[in-house]
């Protein structure tokens, strides 16, 4: 199961956690610190699901799951998480829809656990539909599960910052990202990355699966804005 998760937390250490777990279990993630963040990104990016903490800044996460309720994509899974473990919290979160509700402190693994149990119950994910974690796209197949890339029936070795990348890619085809959207990809897995080794990366994914790195047709440029892997799926 591999799946889009937006991060929603202004504790930056244990939005870290959350980011590095994610990542561990197959996942991408994109994270914010506010509010107002967590909603640009959620009709931006449409995410699998939003681990939302309650005491955000800007927007609390009650005010963020009631607009995500009346959204454009009003089914979104989000798991709360608080500080506070007052009964009416609970209660108002569920009520605002919450799909499950997690009080400070936590675990990591217990976590992980509810968001892909969330996943399975809601259909949302690669892989959540027919149990085929394997996305694939323009010729290449990337198995979250047993971390591994084959292009063209070849079996690719990718760094981890790379495979990631291409999982991330992989799942969206056509889809744009930018530098710093791939870059979000690869953290927790290249430190010292930064927006223009995301062009590295690029660069050596196309030595690995372009018939002709200098003329690539799966991994593409798009001029001012970022990279695209081809939807072409031969």
């Amino acid at each position: 199961m591999c799946a889009h998760v937006l991060v929603a937390e202004d504790d930056e250490k244990q939005a870290e956690l959350i980011r590095r777990s994610l990542l561990a279990e197959g996942h991408t993630a994109t994270v914010v610190h506010d509010g107002a963040a967590a909603l640009e990104a959620a009709r931006g990016l449409r995410p699998d699901l939003v681990v939302l903490d309650l005491m955000l800044p800007v927007v609390d996460g009650f005010g963020v799951c009631r607009a995500l309720r009346g959204g454009a994509d009003p089914e979104i899974p989000v798991v709360m998480l608080t500080a506070r473990s007052a009964e009416d919290d609970l209660l108002l979160g569920l009520e605002l829809g919450a799909d499950d509700y997690m009080t400070k402190p936590y675990s990591p693994r217990e976590l992980m656990a509810r968001i892909r149990t969330v996943l399975r119950r809601s259909g949302r994910g690669v892989g959540t539909r027919d149990d085929d974690p394997v996305v694939r796209a323009a010729g290449i197949s990337v198995d979250p599960v047993r971390h591994e890339v084959r292009c063209a029936g070849t079996t690719v070795d990718c760094t981890p910052a790379e495979f990631q990348i291409l999982l991330a890619m992989a799942a969206e085809p056509e889809r744009v990202f930018t530098r710093r959207q791939l870059l979000q990809c690869t953290r927790g897995f290249d430190r010292a990355s930064t927006e223009r080794a995301v062009d590295v990366h690029i660069m050596n994914l196309r030595r690995k699966i372009e018939p002709d790195p200098r003329r690539p047709i799966r991994l593409l440029t798009v001029f001012g804005v970022g990279y695209k892997l081809s939807g072409n799926r031969s």
